[in-house]
């Protein structure tokens, strides 16, 4: 059956900023998708993890589908006499890459507050500091305010970088992928789960649960109690992975991961192997093409949370490739997107057809 991303949405979800604590708006906009799209169900829980689901004939056992909504930002911890910003990272951010970039801060409330520049010392007037790595303390967002900043800014606002999301072919250059495009997939799942279901899902058992997570980038929180919340019998985390197809990459330690060529199905001991056979197998029934990663302790993604809750989960971890991870512009293949939709909708059906 055919299948194409809905573009709109998607360039929606990666337009609105979503720092790990303030996803409010962005989840609400994946919420509202997800009414569109004819999930039986649906709803934020108190931590901000919003899920949709559509059942089967039954509605155990459960699937759990986590992409994480939230993504890397700033947060304002001090505005001077003078109106400059500074700023602590809302997870992992390489300093190097932030001096020059525009910026977009918001109210805690997630109204749009100012645009301005993150600036450091110019190189002409660094000295003997100008081969220093640059560190957080040394920058600060300017607006050109002055002193009216301080009326506009106020320490816990949150900022992001300001780029837009560029589609160019087959190729998404766009801040925020890790992980809105994750959230944007499980989502998707459904959309598709749909269409099978006067065919493929007939006969299917059990419920699917897309969850658009937060707070990932800060330590997998909102995979924790929402994967407490939900008791699913498999879980499987939707994530990006570090593709290896650029110059320096080390595919000795980091495998061969390429844009392009499929989704990427992770293996190691975060990772049911079971879940993982049912994954493979898929993928060569419906001729989707995949990649297969070596994953030899915790993923680091929402899977290493669901499979720790309760008294386990078995669990699965299905990655976008994905090139300059963690900066603002970051690159996925969409044909790449496209084959893991399809790859994690036909094994829900499968594994539907196996109880």
């Amino acid at each position: 059956m055919n299948y194409k991303y809905d573009k709109d949405f998607l360039e929606k979800l990666l337009k609105t900023a979503s720092p790990s604590g303030f996803e409010r708006m962005a989840a609400e906009i994946w919420r509202n998708k997800a009414i569109n799209t004819g999930a039986e169900a649906g709803y934020q829980d108190i931590h901000g993890n919003s899920t949709a689901k559509i059942n089967g004939k039954s509605e155990k056992p459960i699937i759990m589908l986590a992409g994480h909504i939230d993504e890397i930002g700033l947060m304002v911890s001090y505005v001077d006499p003078d109106g400059f910003v500074y700023f602590r990272p809302i997870g992992g951010w390489d300093a190097q890459i932030l001096p020059g970039q525009r910026a977009r801060i918001y109210g805690k409330n997630g109204v749009f507050a100012a645009k301005g520049v993150i600036g450091r010392t110019p190189i002409h007037r660094l000295g003997d500091a100008k081969d220093k790595v640059v560190e957080i303390n040394d920058l600060w967002i300017d607006t050109g305010f002055g002193k009216e900043t301080g009326k506009i800014i106020s320490v816990g606002d949150y900022a992001v970088i300001d780029c837009e999301p560029e589609f160019n072919g087959d190729i998404l250059i766009s801040r925020g992928l890790d992980d809105k495009i994750g959230a944007f997939i499980a989502l998707e799942v459904l959309k598709f789960l749909k269409l099978l279901k006067k065919k493929s899902m007939k006969d299917f058992n059990g419920a699917v649960c897309a969850v658009a997570t937060v707070q990932e980038e800060i330590g997998l929180r909102g995979a924790k109690t929402s994967a407490y919340d939900l008791n699913p019998d498999i879980g499987i985390a939707i994530d990006v992975t570090h593709a290896t197809d650029y110059p320096t990459a080390d595919k000795k330690n980091n495998g061969d991961v390429k844009l392009g060529a499929g989704p990427v199905i992770a293996v190691g001991p975060n990772i049911n192997m079971k879940i993982y056979d049912l994954l493979v197998k898929t993928a060569k029934e419906h001729k989707i093409p995949y990649q297969i990663e070596a994953a030899p302790g915790g993923t680091g993604t929402d899977a290493n949370a669901i499979q720790l809750t309760r008294s386990g989960v078995a669990t699965g971890l299905v990655s976008i490739p994905c090139r300059y991870m963690h900066s603002p512009n970051e690159m996925v293949n969409l044909n790449d997107v496209e084959n893991a939709v399809k790859l994690l909708a036909y094994f829900c059906v499968a594994f539907g057809d196996k109880k």
